[in-house]
């Protein structure tokens, strides 16, 4: 195991301006209110649950491997982007990851806790590797080579290839508020019946995709809406929620405003009492809506770019602040050379490790 870089001064100094502000904002919604990541976490909150004992020791493998083993966090690098953007478009950047063995140990020479990527890969190399890292086997995806594109999760693996293969836990992705999203809600909340009957841990990507959250800001990023997708993966019994960093808020409003209809259900307190233009308070309500925090939230660490560690420690502080479960990240690591994905991930692990950086 890696030592922790004595970091304090470099996630200050990573945070630039934002450092004051980041490292000392109290939230809104009291931490109090949380089920918070922790040693005990498994015991904590999944032994009262209806998950099988075989289901609770799969939850530990993923809690107890890597650098943060036994804190309560997860750090998992995930690879699905040769389907959902093209192997060319994301391995051209660095193309031993063409190769799946890479894919795997770079997930282990980081300290990650898992790594997430698609049947092939695994099934690959799932003799050698399975036993010395937890696998996590992504069973849906989007792919884009269908002219013209279309947006809509499809299974391309079963439960069963899953653990055959030795993995502990099936991720998939919803795209909720898109026509096909009723059909998916449907597939996985099946797909992840089977795998708790199997033992394995279920790990939902709770994604937003319609184009009217397209208007003057983005608002697949906004915090109502997706909070509101996290409390519906929850309700399938996601025993993980993955989600993007939330960065505006009033999403319902801004859809009815752009749309001139009625637009699903929201209440003024979400904006007034529970969340505000912070993105600590932005990542807490999507806590909230995991269940309070039993079901823990990874957020994602984004495309890869010219700031990517500042970027990635930026994320890490505001999950880990906010009351969230760690991060996954996949881009920022694997397009750029082995070493420095390593080091991007220990430097995002350290985040987690420092004492300093505490629950707002």
């Amino acid at each position: 195991m890696t030592a922790t870089l004595s970091a304090p001064q470099s996630i200050e100094s990573s945070l630039g301006q934002e450092a004051e502000d980041l490292l000392t904002y109290k939230a809104k919604v009291s931490k109090e209110m949380l089920h918070l990541p922790g040693p005990d976490f498994v015991d904590r909150i999944f032994t009262i649950s209806d998950r099988s004992p075989q289901v609770l020791r799969s939850l530990q493998q993923l809690y107890s491997f890597g650098r943060l083993a036994n804190t309560g966090y997860l750090s998992i690098l995930p690879v699905d982007q040769g389907i959902e953007h093209s192997a060319g478009a994301s391995f051209a950047p660095n193309p031993m990851y063409f190769d799946p063995e890479n894919i795997v140990r770079l997930a282990i020479a980081s300290g990650c806790n898992a790594v997430a990527t698609t049947l092939g890969v695994l099934g690959s190399v799932s003799r050698k590797y399975a036993h010395k890292i937890p696998f996590i086997a992504k069973i849906n995806h989007n792919e884009l080579l269908t002219f013209p594109n279309q947006f809509d999760q499809v299974m391309f693996a079963s439960v069963e290839q899953a653990w055959n293969l030795g993995a502990v836990a099936v991720g998939a992705t919803i795209y909720f508020g898109s026509e096909n999203s009723t059909r998916q809600i449907q597939e996985v909340s099946k797909a992840f019946a089977r795998a708790h009957e199997l033992g394995m841990v279920t790990i939902l990507w709770c994604y937003l995709r319609n184009n009217a959250f397209k208007q003057d800001k983005d608002y697949h990023l906004a915090g109502d809406l997706t909070g509101q997708a996290n409390h519906l993966g929850v309700t399938i019994e996601a025993d993980i929620i993955k989600q993007k960093l939330p960065e505006y808020d009033r999403g319902y409003e801004a859809v009815e405003k752009a749309t001139g209809k009625s637009y699903g259900k929201t209440n003024e307190r979400i904006y007034t009492d529970l969340t505000s233009d912070h993105p600590i308070d932005l990542t807490r309500y999507q806590v909230l809506n995991c269940y309070s925090g039993r079901a823990g939230l990874i957020n994602s660490g984004g495309a890869s770019g010219k700031n990517d560690f500042a970027e990635a420690i930026r994320t890490a502080v505001i999950n880990k602040r906010a009351g969230g479960t760690g991060l996954i990240s996949g881009r920022k690591t694997f397009q750029r050379p082995f070493e420095e994905g390593v080091k991007l991930f220990h430097a995002i692990q350290d985040v987690y490790l420092s004492p300093d950086v505490t629950i707002a």
